[in-house]
């Protein structure tokens, strides 16, 4: 018999997912949660910023890992459940204001979530204190990732073409997934790479379609695209979620220099000072050409997410109302992440972890 000493792998037990779930902590969750559901309300918004901005991450993460590898534990289901459920109510509830504000008010929508994001970053820099070489090595290279993605998404302007078979929508839908949990990653904006989103987009519109006039065939047609999305989005969400806890664990430093370097470029993405421009006839939207009779549809407020963008030169209050909107957004995200400081808290979970 060895009497070697056994190494410990600290990603195999220990857990961020808070011992106690308390009313500071929940709320926390909620913010997240509900701030992730916009956030895909919003182009070029990641949800897993706003649960790093909010300080719920790692807990989010290890919540996950648990359930799917069918370490079923009370706190790491109401952890999901509190995030998925405000996530839900958001988007449910706010889809009508965020589309009218992105239509008519989108430069100031866009300052708000800057704020938004940004205000995470103390928490995050505490979390990850005392700053080593990991933490700064993984800090530029997170940020020279989001610029990355900024520049890239920019110099292709957002264009995909549809493309591919079922292989490739189980690959969309992993991405997609994979998108609601990184940090930094724009959901909508990988589809688009992979050429599938207005293939996914326009399927998801079928199918509602085909369900409200009762139509069997376009259900089952609609089917075919979602049951591989679906299968892509399982995966997606299992692979990442356990890769992500791992070198959560075990690289925290460096792990966490990358999230703050990911947060602190979020907002590259995000020049607030942009006008949506209702689209024309002839225009493309969700892959559908706009026509004459289909124009005041493609007009409405609801579709102001999928609009072209224009910058213009601002005016003195355009910057003053946009510094005051990110300073909103800032206090209001870094309050909330601070309450319940501790024994709840994201960054005193790991140490009691450890």
């Amino acid at each position: 018999m060895s009497s070697e000493p056994k190494h410990h792998d600290p990603s195999s037990d220990e857990s961020n997912v808070p011992s106690r779930v308390t009313p500071a902590f929940g709320l926390r969750a909620a913010l997240g949660g509900a701030l992730m559901g916009l956030a895909n309300l919003v182009p070029g918004i990641s949800g897993g910023t706003m649960l790093v901005a909010a300080g719920v991450y790692r807990a989010f993460i290890d919540a996950i890992a648990d359930l799917t590898r069918l370490r079923i534990r009370r706190n790491s289901v109401l952890v999901i459940g509190i995030i998925a459920g405000a996530a839900l109510v958001a988007i449910g509830g706010c889809a009508g204001g965020v589309a009218y504000g992105l239509a008519e008010f989108r430069w100031g929508m866009y300052a708000l979530f800057i704020g938004l994001t940004l205000g995470g970053a103390p928490v995050l820099a505490r979390m990850a204190k005392p700053f080593n070489g990991a933490v700064w090595a993984g800090l530029v290279a997170g940020a020279a990732v989001m610029v990355a993605l900024v520049w890239i998404q920019s110099a292709s302007g957002g264009a995909g073409s549809s493309s591919g078979g079922w292989a490739m929508l189980v690959v969309g839908g992993a991405a997609g997934a994979s998108a609601m949990i990184l940090p930094g990653v724009s959901g909508a904006y990988l589809l688009l790479l992979l050429g599938q989103y207005e293939r996914i987009v326009g399927a998801i519109k079928d199918g509602v379609k085909a369900a409200a006039d009762a139509d069997v065939d376009g259900v089952l047609a609609a089917a075919g695209v979602a049951v591989p999305v679906g299968i892509g989005v399982l995966i997606g969400i299992i692979v990442v979620a356990n890769v992500l806890r791992f070198v959560l664990h075990r690289y925290e430093k460096a792990a966490l220099g990358v999230l703050l370097g990911l947060l602190l470029a979020a907002p590259l993405g995000l020049y607030p000072f942009k006008r949506a421009v209702p689209p024309g006839v002839g225009d493309v939207i969700d892959g559908e050409a706009v026509t004459a009779d289909k124009l005041d549809e493609m007009r409405d407020p609801s579709n102001a997410k999928d609009w072209r963008e224009e910058t213009f030169t601002p005016g003195a209050t355009h910057i003053a109302g946009a510094l005051g909107l990110v300073a909103l957004g800032f206090g209001v995200t870094m309050g909330v992440s601070r309450l319940g400081r501790g024994q709840d808290s994201d960054d005193d979970a790991g140490d009691r972890a450890g």
